[in-house]
């Protein structure tokens, strides 16, 4: 049988994937390429996508979106994005002001968390995640108005917090939160700086 009629396998999406193309989407709203309800609809669109070809189609109609298209290989991060690395909160806690850039936080604590401040990281098409697991503990998440939060944490006795009006449309960037929580769960509020 010729290779052109051999099907080809579908290949499963993995984060990697998932968050590349919410790349994409938040740097075409920053172009004012989306509204900010289509934004929506399409970030929940990539975060259900179990497979590669199921993202495609999300950002085809986007210019941002060609890397994507070319394959998961060549879809890479932007060279503005940081990792600011690992680190542990142990019965104790601190202010954390993530810098402008930073795309990508991570945390475990016991028995502490932190304050981490988020005024600065965030901004209209910023996509930022913070892997934060915690046993016993929890951190006080600080996003200003308009930001968009995403739970994907998988908690056990536990869950995070979201306040009503830390819950933005994603016209100030979106935060996604991931990590392993027992016992434990992280605040998620409005800016001291924004709150009356």
């Amino acid at each position: 049988m010729p290779d052109e009629l051999v099907p080809r396998p579908r290949m499963r999406a993995g984060d990697a994937d998932r968050d590349d193309a919410l790349r994409v989407l938040q740097q075409a709203h920053a172009a004012g390429r989306l509204s900010v309800e289509e934004l929506g609809s399409r970030q929940d669109a990539v975060l259900a996508a179990q497979y590669v070809d199921d993202l495609l189609p999300v950002v085809a109609d986007l210019p941002e979106g060609a890397l994507l298209q070319a394959g998961p290989a060549v879809a890479t991060p932007s060279p503005a994005t940081t990792d600011v690395g690992m680190s542990v909160t142990f019965m104790t806690g601190r202010d954390v002001d993530l810098a402008p850039g930073t795309s990508l936080y991570r945390n475990f604590a016991w028995w502490g968390g932190d304050d981490i401040i988020l005024d600065r990281a965030l901004g209209p098409g910023v996509l930022l995640t913070l892997e934060l697991s915690a046993v016993m503990a929890g951190h006080d998440i600080y996003v200003p108005e308009g930001v968009r939060v995403i739970d994907e944490s998988f908690a056990i006795m536990a869950g995070n917090d979201i306040d009503r009006d830390a819950r933005g449309d994603g016209s100030n960037g979106t935060l996604i939160l991931k990590g392993f929580l027992f016992w434990a769960g992280h605040d998620v509020k409005l800016s001291r700086r924004q709150r009356g």
